[in-house]
């Protein structure tokens, strides 16, 4: 890997808004600006209203950058895909409590696979469900939009569900990373920083400008502001 830059802020690049006609290239630009890790949105057409990619794109992708790969399950089923992302090179893979009933025991299996164990919730979750779960967990991803698709509003109730998970993770005793997708930019990022996040997955913030390294570096430094 060439020598990159070092971000102020952690952020996650999501591959879905990315143009899949020039990924790799997409990625390796923004390794260089300082991504700490990139973002895979797995999604079956059933848990959420779309379809996206399996494991295939990130074992397309491993040998374009050594920077993390994170992969988000928004699937029925989860514990199917877990073999496959630890052999694509996914370092850690998060999983839904609302997609299977057996979340417990899907995370315990994503950590014996090799990986870092996340859970994610959706907006209308309440965030007590994820009180059995948190000792388990590496990191929590919140989710800021309803799933399925990108570009979507920003929901402000996430202010408020930060609160509550760090009240939850103080009680427990827990310190997990805290990541926030959907509708993250640099109008937002402060806040939500302030509010909690430890981390930041972005995706259509990077690219309505056309430069994507240049929109993520300013995205980055913005989360210490005001």
């Amino acid at each position: 890997m060439s020598a990159s830059e070092t971000l102020p802020y952690p952020i996650h690049p999501s591959i879905l808004a990315f143009d899949f006609s020039r990924v790799a290239d997409e990625v390796r630009a923004l390794d260089a600006a300082g991504a700490d890790a990139f973002h895979f949105d797995v999604m079956d057409g059933h848990f959420v209203p779309n379809l996206t990619f399996g494991p295939m794109v990130p074992r397309a992708l491993r040998s374009v950058t050594a920077r993390a790969f994170h992969a988000h399950l928004m699937v029925y089923h989860p514990d199917a895909y877990l073999s496959q992302m630890a052999e694509a090179g996914v370092r850690r893979l998060y999983a839904h409590p609302e997609s299977t009933p057996h979340i417990h025991r899907t995370l315990g299996a994503i950590r014996a696979a090799g990986m870092e164990a996340g859970v994610s919730i959706n907006p209308g979750t309440p965030v007590e469900a994820l009180e059995p779960l948190l000792e388990m967990a590496d990191a929590v991803l919140v989710m800021s939009v309803n799933p399925g698709f990108g570009g979507q509003a920003f929901l402000p109730i996430t202010y408020r569900r930060l609160g509550q998970l760090r009240a939850l993770m103080a009680r427990l005793g827990v310190s997990p990373a805290v990541a926030v997708d959907g509708g993250v930019d640099g109008g937002n990022i402060a806040a939500l920083t302030r509010a909690g996040m430890t981390e930041a997955v972005v995706g259509t913030a990077l690219f309505a400008e056309g430069d994507p390294a240049a929109a993520m570096r300013a995205i980055a430094g913005a989360a210490w502001g005001g």
